[in-house]
């Protein structure tokens, strides 16, 4: 078997310097996604197991999306709106209101979802103990929906500037989203743990899938253009 010349691999250190970055580029996304994949089973592992028990002592600071309760009574002056959300075919948002908790910072509390307009709120007064997990804190990006301070109406859950607009002096840095049964009241309160969606396997299959097409693809040219026909 006659050997190819060596100028005959030399037509393809320019092709394979173009393919390096592009292997690289698929495979470290590839291999993110993997790591997206164990941490979002871990995460959702860790949401049945604090759903499936009971609620436990809200203490600072919480773990993320941890199961508690706490104790204090809700400033019902102090209340703003966050997000938007369409159930059925009526547009709402969710209620948020302080709690004052003696000896802790005030906590901002989802108590669950209320029509844009319209509907009677439930608005309890007095000492109560509110069920829920902790919903970390958030900071707007230049892609957040734009709110109104002025209007108390929000789209990124910031403890800070919510605060500020409601005239609440230090919250603490983190969310209690309520829990309870679906009873036809308002604020209509979460039912579960969060639920996201896990499809970074799929991902890391495209990711790697497209690396292995790739390097076939040039394999396959390479074998072209290294064959008989192609020795000069």
């Amino acid at each position: 078997m006659t050997p190819r010349p060596a100028s005959s691999w030399r037509r393809l250190i320019l092709p394979v310097l173009c393919l390096l970055p592009v292997l690289a580029i698929l495979v470290g996304l590839g291999t993110w996604q993997l790591q997206r994949l164990r941490w979002k089973t871990d995460l959702l592992a860790a949401f049945a197991v604090a759903e499936a028990g009971p609620p436990v002592p809200l203490a600072d600071p919480p773990a993320p999306y941890a199961k508690v309760f706490a104790d204090g009574q809700f400033l019902h002056d102090k209340e703003a709106r966050f997000g938007a959300e369409v159930r059925g075919n009526t547009l709402g948002t969710h209620l948020v209101t302080p709690l004052q908790r003696e000896g802790a910072a005030p906590i901002l509390v989802d108590r669950g979802w209320v029509p844009m307009e319209g509907g009677v709120i439930a608005r309890p007064e007095g000492p109560v103990r509110v069920e829920g997990y902790i919903r970390p804190g958030e900071t707007a990006s230049w892609t957040s929906a734009t709110g109104s301070p002025a209007s108390r109406t929000f789209y990124t859950f910031d403890p800070a500037a919510i605060g500020e607009a409601v005239a609440l002096a230090a919250p603490a840095p983190y969310g209690l989203v309520a829990m309870g049964p679906q009873s036809g009241l308002l604020p209509q309160p979460a039912q579960h743990m969060p639920q996201p969606t896990n499809s970074h396997l799929g991902y890391v299959i495209t990711w790697y899938g497209l690396a292995l097409a790739a390097l076939g693809v040039f394999i396959a040219w390479a074998r072209t253009r290294l064959g008989p026909d192609q020795r000069r």
